[in-house]
């Protein structure tokens, strides 16, 4: 588990940096796929600026949750707001700030919008689920002490090692992984069965909240709401101070999230399947 791939002269390529490009491109094929098989009115190119936009929003949007929650830290150096390196993604963030970007670029290209969130759905847990590798490599979005024979301990220099030194700790990374490509290969499965368009969207949201609030359990980085403060924590043998605050970020987003897709699938009947034409194309687009 070393963060860095590696480096040729003032170079240095990151294992978390590759993981990202792997999931940018694997997701931009397999959204290129959909597209054509939803008979989407974007072109190659279109999708191509479509990802030129999302991206590097995502990634600001990502940034800008994660550094709220931390501007104690933050707001006295600035700096360290653009050291992405060493990690600091909030992936809600992220996701919010595409989903406008999508919404922004369905409403100029004049394509239905459920239809290519459907699309991108599959390719964005996906690249969550790879995304986690890099975080492994990182030592970032680790987990509490543990004594489980799994527990993993990271070099010292690690996010994880600095947090638990010497310690092993939950591999919450991987658990989300594993929780993520779940999703995904349901996501993947019921792309073809004729739901109405945002149901893979909804779907999407719910089970990840759902995942993400199990894996928060574990998350020694969890973002908090609330007053904060400094507790001791001695379990499993092991003691170590944990900051916490009265509720975690990722269960009250995911609340939300659960209430307003669960919502919007029992009030449009997201759940029902629409006749296709002979091209495969539903005869009733909404």
């Amino acid at each position: 588990m070393h963060p860095i791939l590696f480096q040729l002269g003032p170079i240095t390529v990151r294992y978390y940096g590759l993981m990202y490009v792997i999931a940018i491109a694997l997701g931009f094929f397999l959204l290129g796929k959909e597209v054509r098989r939803k008979e989407i009115a974007l072109s190659t190119d279109n999708l191509l600026d479509l990802l030129l936009w999302t991206v590097p929003l995502a990634i600001i949007g990502a940034r800008i949750y994660y550094v709220v929650f931390h501007w104690d830290y933050y707001g006295t150096r600035f700096v360290d707001v653009f050291k992405l390196w060493q990690g600091g993604l909030a992936i809600h963030g992220g996701v919010l700030a595409g989903i406008l970007v999508v919404y922004v670029y369905s409403r100029f290209r004049n394509v239905r919008f459920w239809a290519l969130t459907d699309a991108l759905a599959p390719s964005l847990i996906l690249g969550q689920a790879i995304g986690r590798i890099g975080n492994l490599t990182n030592g970032d979005a680790f987990g509490l002490p543990t004594t489980l024979p799994w527990g993993l301990r990271f070099p010292a220099e690690s996010p994880a090692g600095m947090a638990f030194p010497g310690m092993a700790t939950h591999p919450s990374m991987i658990y989300e992984m594993i929780l993520n490509l779940a999703i995904f290969a349901f996501l993947w499965g019921i792309r073809k069965k004729g739901f109405r368009d945002g149901f893979s969207t909804a779907m999407y949201f719910i089970l990840y909240a759902l995942a993400r609030s199990i894996v928060s359990f574990t998350r020694a980085d969890s973002l908090w709401l609330g007053k904060q403060r400094i507790v001791e924590v001695t379990s499993q043998a092991a003691t170590y101070f944990e900051t916490v605050g009265a509720f975690r970020a990722a269960h009250a987003i995911s609340i939300v999230f659960v209430i307003v897709f669960g919502v919007l699938i029992w009030r449009r009947k997201l759940y029902l399947t629409e006749p296709a034409s002979p091209s495969g194309r539903k005869l009733s687009p909404r």
